[in-house]
């Protein structure tokens, strides 16, 4: 391959990363920006940047996130992703090819290298550890709940006004809000029918409200700890004071309107 084939592959003999890096710059927009507007993590931006690929899960991966990044610049992100396509496709024709039609069997260079080997048996321990991880988010029983009362609370019996007002219904007015506190947390709400109503990955002070039509929503994550409610605008005690699983627990306006006011939440009022 001559200097010529990259040229025409690649404008300007420019890479897709040397591209979207120098017009990111050329507009004065950080990484951090850059990762807040696509939603793809700086550690990702900064191996696109430098053409370093290989921390990519897949081909996939590396065109989605190079054509979301290109659209965030105005830029053609098609286009992009197709010079990407070239670019690899002429790095893979570069690579040399091996003849082995003169070894004689049993040649040593005929059997898989060492290094071929431990890539083989870190693909396996890789499938293993994902197979685990879904494996134990689909069938490990959800933690339970922070007990809803505390010692006093459950030796006095609770007044009938109380009582009343925990199995009162939610008003239109109380909107129920999650906020996540910190980035990349994992999070299903769907409803008493298993009708999926939201899912995905929320990033820092990303905001969710439940639909006021919802049919007895309940929510499934594994950081309760770091998501924030408000129930209309007014602060709740967060489901979980540390990082664990639940599932199913209801989350409509009177099932959080119930629970006891949190480390540096108001209390609820009689």
């Amino acid at each position: 391959m001559d200097e010529n084939e990259i040229d025409d592959a690649i404008p300007n003999g420019k890479s897709v990363s040397d591209t979207l890096r120098e017009e990111r710059e050329r507009q004065g927009v950080s990484r951090k920006e850059m990762s807040d507007r696509t939603k793809i993590s700086e550690r990702h931006l900064i191996a696109i940047d430098e053409g370093d690929y290989s921390a990519m899960p897949s081909r996939t991966y590396i065109l989605g996130f190079v054509r979301s990044y290109a659209n965030a610049l105005d830029m053609d992100g098609n286009a992009m992703a197709q010079r990407l396509r070239d670019e690899m496709g002429l790095a893979e024709k570069a690579r040399p090819e091996r003849h082995l039609d003169h070894l004689e069997p049993g040649d040593p260079e005929r059997n898989p290298s060492s290094k071929l080997t431990w890539l083989v048996l870190a693909g396996v321990i890789v499938l293993v550890a994902v197979v685990l991880v879904m494996w134990k988010g689909f069938f490990v029983p959800a933690a339970e709940l922070p007990p809803l009362e505390d010692e006093q609370a459950e030796v006095a019996a609770p007044a009938p006004a109380a009582e009343e007002e925990s199995e009162a219904p939610a008003t239109a007015s109380e909107e129920v809000v999650f906020t996540a506190t910190v980035d990349g947390i994992w999070v299903k709400f769907y409803d008493r029918n298993g009708t999926q109503l939201f899912q995905k990955q929320m990033a820092l002070n990303e905001r969710y409200a439940i639909p006021a039509d919802a049919d007895g929503p309940q929510i499934w994550t594994g950081r309760p700890d770091a998501l924030s409610i408000t129930v209309g605008g007014r602060a709740v005690a967060p489901l979980a004071a540390e990082q664990t699983v639940i599932r199913d627990i209801p989350v409509d306006a009177a099932a959080l309107r119930a629970r006891p006011a949190g480390p540096g939440l108001p209390a609820r009022n009689p």
